[in-house]
């Protein structure tokens, strides 16, 4: 009789390290981050502490692994058709202010959204303290879909639309500048028509004449 195949243990370990990162995600809905704790993380599991920390050093390590797991960027949840994908350009018809609009109509619904709302407020908050941990964030959450914004706002040079003496991380940081300070301090509802009345503004200044 044949033997029984070995256990394949990278199939084991891809089990156990997305229970864990699902876990995460739960209990920060459930308890808050304040509240998360790697022994919380390893009970819902179903694994000891030692195999997250062989993976994780930290709770917020975890959390960020979970979160970029799930494929959401800054700018949210589920995006419309024809706006942004990860790691895909901008929409580029040519309108360059309807492109604008229609990708960050889906960053509003995407950051209003629970799944990137709560991971993304804890991630933020942690990094204000935990400067490595910032910059994770910063390299693989934010920068990502930033240099996209920067891409399309250069065709938009080349094609003549946007003067050439902008700079396009900076004017990519008055699109986006905005509808992140409305959303971290809470300072007024995110709504498409913020998003819209954004665009618009924005344009105003980096547009050639």
């Amino acid at each position: 009789m044949a033997d029984k195949a070995a256990p394949d243990s990278s199939r084991r370990s891809e089990r156990s390290r997305r229970a864990i990162l699902d876990a995460a995600l739960e209990l920060l809905g459930e308890l808050g981050y304040p509240r998360l704790t790697i022994e919380a993380i390893a009970a819902r599991a179903g694994v000891g502490k030692q195999t997250i920390y062989r993976w994780w050093p930290s709770k917020a390590a975890v959390l960020l692994d979970a979160f970029t797991d799930l494929g959401t960027s800054p700018e949210g949840a589920e995006a419309p058709e024809g706006a942004e994908r990860a790691g895909a350009a901008l929409p580029d018809t040519g309108d360059l202010e309807a492109d604008l609009k229609l990708v960050l109509r889906a960053a509003v619904d995407q950051m209003d959204a629970p799944a990137y709302d709560l991971p993304a407020r804890a991630l933020t908050a942690e990094g204000l303290v935990n400067p490595e941990l910032g910059a994770h964030f910063v390299a693989q959450v934010l920068e990502p879909p930033l240099r996209l914004f920067a891409e399309r706002l250069r065709a938009a040079q080349d094609a003549g639309q946007v003067a050439r003496d902008i700079d396009p991380r900076v004017a990519v940081e008055l699109v986006c500048g905005p509808l992140t300070h409305r959303w971290l301090l809470r300072t007024l509802p995110l709504t498409h028509e913020y998003a819209d009345a954004v665009v618009e503004t924005a344009l105003r200044g980096i547009l050639k004449k």
